[in-house]
């Protein structure tokens, strides 16, 4: 019986503001024929570590097969209601919630109207935002198709701002950390969990060591996640204050490794970074099995 251990970063944070602005880049000058808001333009452009177009692409075809999706919700389930615990421990009712990355509703699941009025589900993957749009929730709910990475919403128009197992596919989080900021009301709250640390430990050494024997390198196989270390300063670098990280661990087992790929496909996590290999040969497939086991 093979172990499926996930790492999972709790984030939270408050939007108190104590917003530095730094005047470092108006400083700078550029030579030649680029303009400084050109320059600018370049330097800000986010390093992109995943495809977003094909995590979009691997969440419409898993939602799709609704029979199989529905079987692998156990996950997402768990860590949803884990998230709705820490919105109970803040003793108040919310107006208007927004998940960001909702999927097909999990948090929505695991909430009632007597902790808010409305919930805005938003979700870059249109069939998994309406996989289930006939379930009847115990709060309200408004499914808006909107890319995690860029929310669009009003200033200090949102009460709470919510996202479960979604964050660790946004190349940019500190912009859209700073964006989540600007949208929260005053002592607005913002709590959040991401696959991080350890997750897949076991399936990402198989596969380097079975790609180091088969093809002498190692290959982008499983996605990169946040270190620890990094997350509270993410956290403070976007203006949010008094933040808390918690790190939990969710073990899964399964029966063996082609049992663990099959699932993770079947929830659209399956490796989305763009100097990703398109196919993994079959005896470098076999050959980290028997090592996973």
């Amino acid at each position: 019986m093979s172990a499926y251990r996930v790492s999972k970063y709790l984030l939270t944070g408050g939007s108190k503001w104590q917003t530095t602005t730094s005047n470092a880049l108006r400083r700078y000058t550029t030579s030649g024929k680029e303009t400084a808001r050109e320059y600018l333009d370049k330097a800000a452009k986010p390093f992109e570590v995943f495809d977003r177009k094909a995590k979009r692409q691997q969440r419409d075809r898993a939602a799709s097969r609704t029979v199989d999706s529905r079987e692998v919700d156990y996950l997402r389930d768990e860590v949803a209601a884990r998230v709705a615990d820490r919105l109970l421990d803040i003793k108040r009712r919310y107006h208007t919630v927004v998940e960001l990355g909702a999927g097909c509703g999990h948090l929505a699941k695991a909430v009632d109207d007597d902790m808010m009025d409305r919930l805005i589900m938003c979700e870059y993957s249109e069939h998994a935002l309406n996989r289930d749009a006939n379930h009847q929730y115990e709060v309200e709910v408004e499914r808006r198709v909107m890319n995690e990475e860029l929310p669009e919403f009003d200033d200090e128009s949102l009460d709470a701002v919510v996202s479960s197992l979604s964050m660790h596919w946004v190349n940019d989080l500190p912009g859209m950390l700073i964006q989540v900021r600007k949208a929260l009301v005053p002592d607005g709250v913002f709590i959040a969990a991401m696959f991080g640390g350890d997750s897949l430990f076991e399936l990402r050494a198989s596969l380097q060591l079975a790609d180091s024997e088969r093809s002498g390198g190692i290959a982008a196989r499983v996605s990169p996640l946040t270190n620890t270390r990094d997350v509270g300063s993410l956290l403070n670098r976007a203006g949010l204050t008094l933040s808390t990280v918690d790190i939990d661990s969710i073990v899964v087992n399964y029966p063996s490794m082609l049992h663990l790929v099959s699932d993770i496909n079947a929830m659209g996590e399956g490796n989305a970074v763009v100097q990703r290999l398109p196919y993994i040969r079959r005896d470098t497939l076999l050959a980290a099995s028997a090592i996973y086991k």
